[in-house]
């Protein structure tokens, strides 16, 4: 959700004119055949058109793509937000995941562990680093959650960056043309902290994986899971691939794909709500 859009207006309340046939005499004369249809149409058209350009400007407020000046001041609190939010807005102690899960499971999340915020040195694969060059790295934040049976673990990290909406534009266009976040030279990296669940957590029992370029806010939005037995994986798979009805592949069957897109994407809904009203934590 765009943290500065507002929705539109409500639907103005359309009438229409005497029509022709009524005289000064009580005695209507009755409108031609013709000319009923063509006014009932006129309005379901002008009703149907009313109510499409309603939807696009909610749709538009929903994504984040209102265009108006709301949005400029949204983009530049977000790239701050890293030193000046409580971590636990950021990475919540507990998830709920409605729906989140395979088949439309739900899922609940706990936090175990959060990385200190740093720089980006050793947090992507090489080529990923190379990706995410043209846009800077300002500082990562990273956490780690666990399943209600602690079988699979995943690390949410938000990357906060130094370019500006042209610069997150511009890398969101290429992640989208070149395929850059399905490819498995180009993951980011776990956060394994001792003494947890997610301890053996490292790279290469990286299953599956998501990664978003935000446009409305300097930011790189990921999530990485894997088991939480320290299995290695030969065949890690992107999460949107991982969750396509009927995949095979043992992260697509574990539903390691849900995980990743079920807590990225909540990670990043909690970001949006807090750009949009800072003083107040996202529940």
């Amino acid at each position: 959700m765009n943290p500065g859009g507002t929705p539109g207006a409500g639907r103005p309340i359309v009438s229409f004119a005497e029509p022709e046939g009524y005289r000064e005499r009580p005695r209507p004369r009755a409108l031609p055949t013709w000319v009923r249809p063509r006014v009932a149409a006129a309005a379901a058209c002008v009703v149907l058109g009313l109510g499409l350009i309603g939807g696009a400007v909610t749709g538009s407020w929903l994504v984040g793509d209102s265009g108006q000046s709301g949005t400029r001041d949204s983009f530049a609190a977000a790239g701050g937000l890293w030193h000046s939010i409580p971590v636990d807005h950021l990475f919540p102690p507990t998830l709920e995941g409605k729906g989140a899960g395979p088949g439309g499971a739900d899922r609940t999340w706990t936090r175990v562990a959060v990385a200190p915020d740093t720089d980006c040195d050793n947090a992507f694969d090489p080529l990923l680093s190379k990706a995410l060059a043209p846009v800077g790295c300002q500082r990562l934040l990273r956490a780690t959650y666990t399943d209600a049976t602690q079988s699979y673990v995943t690390t949410v990290g938000l990357l906060f960056t130094e370019g500006d909406a042209t610069a997150m534009s511009a890398l969101a266009k290429a992640f989208k043309n070149q395929d850059l976040a399905d490819r498995t030279d180009l993951m980011p990296h776990p956060y394994a902290a001792q003494g947890t669940v997610a301890a053996r957590f490292g790279t290469e029992q990286r299953a599956s994986w998501t990664m978003s370029v935000l446009t409305d806010a300097p930011v790189v939005v990921y999530a990485v899971s894997g088991w939480a037995d320290g299995r290695t994986v030969d065949d890690p798979q992107p999460a949107a691939q991982a969750m396509t009805s009927g995949a095979t592949t043992a992260p697509a069957q574990a539903g390691l794909g849900n995980e990743a897109q079920g807590l990225a994407d909540r990670v990043e809904r909690g970001l949006r709500k807090t750009v949009s009203s800072p003083t107040e934590p996202p529940s």
